[in-house]
């Protein structure tokens, strides 16, 4: 049957080529959380024994719906999940969508006991870090495990550096913020003083402040820091210009 041959897949003694990839896998995302998402209670107690033999953190879930309805707890650590693409109720597929539109951003593996190229294909589209067809290689999803922890690892540095540089650029005036967006374009003081109909001392002076309050040790700094934040420059309306040369 379909379910048997996964978890003896997902259980066998793993192939001497596939032990030192695993302690790799352990050492490098130490303290990582794998989250699992299956119908099958026998898979769902073999993924859990495997992964923390391992050394991972392991929580298991019989459904979609029970995964969602988990407390929210803070998160220690990288954590990725384990998704079974076909449950009763909501599908794999249909919780990837759920936790996108909700902004969520847990790095997603599936596993299927199908061969769906149509769902593989869709369920990649939308960010899976793999899809595994059950019976399961040890190797293949201990690889894609680190993967989904190394990933995660990245989008929560990216999330705290995001998270600094906006704090920043909210201690800034909306003037200083129509300045910053001018200075990384790479105009000097006067054509800046020009374009916001004010004097170049000014411009200065708000210069000054911007990089103090950005934290910028150079324009290059804050031109580093306006591209992460999307920021653009854009011609001041006539009443917005008249306001801001006031300011």
């Amino acid at each position: 049957m379909r379910q048997s041959s996964a978890v003896r897949a997902v259980t066998r003694a793993p192939m001497p080529s596939a032990v030192p990839h695993q302690k790799e896998a352990v050492q490098a995302i130490s303290g990582g959380r794998v989250l699992v998402v299956d119908d099958d209670a026998s898979v769902r107690k073999s993924l859990d024994r495997l992964l923390t033999s391992l050394g991972y953190k392991v929580q298991t879930f019989d459904s979609a719906r029970a995964f969602l309805g988990r407390p929210q707890t803070p998160v220690e650590g990288p954590q990725c999940l384990i998704l079974d693409i076909r449950m009763p109720g909501v599908s794999g597929l249909d919780l990837q969508t759920s936790l996108r539109s909700s902004g969520a951003h847990i790095p997603i593996v599936f596993s299927t006991g199908f061969g769906d190229v149509a769902s593989s294909v869709r369920a990649m589209k939308i960010g899976a870090v793999d899809f595994l067809t059950k019976p399961i290689d040890e190797a293949e999803l201990l690889a894609a495990v680190e993967r989904g922890l190394a990933l995660d690892v990245e989008m929560r540095r990216v999330d705290a550096v995001m998270g600094t540089l906006t704090s920043r650029q909210d201690r800034l005036t909306p003037r200083e913020n129509q300045v910053f967006a001018l200075v990384v374009t790479g105009m000097l003081n006067k054509q800046i003083a020009g374009r916001l109909g004010t004097c170049e001392r000014t411009i200065k002076v708000h210069r000054a402040r911007i990089m103090k309050k950005m934290e910028a040790g150079s324009v290059a700094d804050l031109v580093r820091m306006a591209d992460r934040l999307g920021l653009s420059a854009s011609p001041p309306n006539p009443v917005e210009g008249y306001r801001m040369a006031l300011a």
